[in-house]
């Protein structure tokens, strides 16, 4: 039941998170100066949701390896590759939320 709840909250920050860039360029354009708070807020939360990736696709990692160390390679790759997918797209998001300012 907790894992449901906490899977249903970290979904809707996501979405938060994907609005708030395009909320504050809306803000800005209507000359408001809530738009450079909202798009440093998005940056911020955009760094939060990152590390919860990250630290998850690791977390996975750890367990693979510990159930089959002879497959460590390929999981470590694998891993590698996800971690760089979403520090990728976090570099994005960050940069769309302080582009937006």
């Amino acid at each position: 039941m907790m894992s449901k709840l906490f899977t249903k909250t970290t979904m809707l920050a996501m979405g938060a998170m994907m609005a708030l860039p395009a909320i504050a360029s809306a803000a800005e354009a209507d000359g408001s100066s809530i738009g450079k708070g909202l798009a440093v807020l998005g940056g911020g939360m955009a760094l939060v949701g990152g590390g919860i990736g990250i630290g998850l696709v690791g977390k996975g990692a750890v367990e693979a390896i510990a159930r089959q160390p002879e497959a460590a390679g390929k999981i470590q790759i694998n891993m590698i590759l996800a971690a760089a997918l979403i520090e990728g797209a976090t570099l994005f998001a960050v940069f769309a939320g302080f582009a937006a300012k």
